[in-house]
């Protein structure tokens, strides 16, 4: 089966070293899986050319076969784990990057006490690329921002947490809770593209009919808070987020909007397809009551429905 996705990721990239870190192995390891497969095939699958690697006519045939032989070994490991037992042996969980620092440490120390033997492994990145991987059976299930919009993915609702309102120290917005309507007069700096809380933060200064400042941007909240520190505008930050990202910058000003205030909902998402769907609901129960268990802030409130897209 190594050898089968080795040979897969080679045919999805036809380079090396794109297959190599597509599957976190490195490329001496990726080339012997390969030969090894050829050796046992006893044809020569791929033509390595001086600038990148091409499919012979057999590679081809075993590419296409390699995809729905991989799909049902999945699916048959996916059942196998269903009847060990509640979350029990390995299991792939992706985690964007607005959650992970925040939440993981939460939630671990928990999920290490409940299940002793979970055999757990976090794979950090951002939704487009967690979602991607989900759906090819490198992950499990996936901690992200809800609604996931892409076919064949179930969704189980966590919780959902209010955005505050991040300025530089001693600037005027008063002590009162503000309302979205103040985002009109500001500059809100934002994550890169591709961060799915960049697209939030737009959604909400759109509603009102704010501006984004269009010159600065940031590839973490770490950053994004370090520039409000330093005078470069405002900023939408997450309530999980604050003790963590407010730390090194006690000074700041933090303004929580008037009701209704804008907000993020965090939850699982796991293929429609897999048999696991009640481990994935025990490890949301676990989720939740590591979050209501924490002491975050009133704008943090784990919620139990659950939704399939």
């Amino acid at each position: 089966m190594a050898q089968l996705r080795a040979f897969l990721a080679l045919a999805e990239h036809l380079h090396f070293r794109d297959a190599a870190a597509a599957l976190r192995m490195s490329q001496p390891a990726l080339s012997g899986a390969v030969a090894a497969l050829e050796s046992t095939l006893g044809t020569r699958l791929v033509e390595r050319t001086t600038r990148k690697v091409l499919l012979t006519p057999a590679g081809e045939r075993v590419a296409r076969r390699a995809e729905v032989v991989l799909a049902e070994l999945d699916r048959l490991m996916d059942e196998v784990k269903a009847v060990q037992g509640t979350l029990v042996g390995p299991l792939r969980v992706g985690v964007i990057p607005t959650v992970a620092p925040y939440l993981l440490p939460l939630v671990l120390p928990r999920l290490a006490k409940e299940f002793p033997d979970l055999e757990l492994s976090v794979h950090e990145e951002q939704t487009e690329h967690i979602v991607a991987e989900l759906l090819a059976g490198r992950l499990d299930v996936v901690l992200l921002a809800l609604p996931v919009a892409t076919e064949g993915v179930a969704e189980i609702v966590l919780y959902d947490e209010d955005f505050v309102l991040v300025a530089p120290p001693g600037f005027e917005l008063g002590d009162e809770e503000v309302p979205r309507e103040a985002l009109n007069d500001l500059d809100v700096l934002l994550l890169n593209k591709g961060h799915c809380m960049r697209d939030q933060a737009l959604d909400i200064c759109r509603d009102v009919g704010a501006r984004a400042a269009a010159a600065t941007y940031a590839t973490s909240l770490a950053t994004l808070v370090q520039l409000v520190s330093g005078g470069f505008g405002v900023t939408l930050v997450p309530e999980t987020a604050l003790p963590v990202e407010t730390r090194r910058a006690p000074n700041l000003g933090l303004h929580r909007f008037a009701a209704p205030a804008p907000f993020r909902r965090i939850g699982l998402g796991y293929r429609s397809t897999s048999p696991r769907a009640e481990e994935f609901e025990a490890l949301a129960e676990s989720i939740r009551a590591a979050v209501a268990d924490s002491g975050v802030a009133d704008g943090v409130r784990p919620c139990g429905a659950s939704a399939e897209a």
